[in-house]
């Protein structure tokens, strides 16, 4: 089942021809991807993509779970840019690529775990209030609940890949609410 938008994006591509593998889009993602996972396989370094995946999970428990402080995502948005680099250099995948590679998956994935934890970083030190499941400490009531702070941050934030996982494009619609107006809860 498709989220309920989805459907309405993907109805008006019924009955129209896929493009084949013979289309220069589709050469041209199959050339990229097969240029990434050379890349993996060409490294020769002396880890495996589980050991930056434990560390990685690490930084972003500690720094970037449900509770987080500027100072412990400052410290994450620095600790992870030099951990990627020690993937890109360090890396160890066993194996070809000419058939079934399952460590040469896991390296694909955890490039894109890489990415996408310096973005959620990025944009929970930005993000200076509390709200839902995220919780900044240093926004919080005196009874410890969740400050937000709706008239800087009531809309939706979509990233845009930029080039460079610490250097995304922030693009932000505007939240309009009509039916239901904005309140605070509290869960006491």
């Amino acid at each position: 089942m498709l989220p309920y938008t989805i459907g309405n994006y993907l109805a008006p591509m019924l009955n129209k021809s896929i493009p084949g593998t013979d289309h220069p889009e589709f050469k041209a993602a199959e050339e990229a991807a097969r240029l990434r996972f050379n890349g993996y396989l060409s490294t020769g370094g002396t880890k495996s993509p589980d050991h930056f995946h434990r560390e990685l999970g690490k930084i972003i428990w500690d720094y970037c779970g449900m509770e987080r402080t500027k100072e412990g995502l400052t410290k994450a948005l620095s600790d992870l840019p030099a951990l990627y680099e020690e993937f890109k250099t360090d890396l160890c995948v066993t194996g070809n690529g000419e058939s079934m590679n399952q460590t040469l998956e896991k390296a694909g994935r955890v490039d894109d775990f890489f990415q996408l934890g310096m973005l959620m970083c990025r944009d929970a030190l930005d993000r200076e209030e509390s709200c839902g499941g995220h919780f900044r400490s240093e926004y919080q009531t005196e009874e410890g609940e969740a400050l937000r702070d709706d008239e800087n941050y009531c809309h939706v934030s979509a990233y845009q890949w930029g080039g460079d996982p610490m250097k995304p494009n922030l693009n932000v619609e505007k939240l309009e609410f009509e039916e239901v107006h904005l309140a605070t809860r509290s869960y006491k």
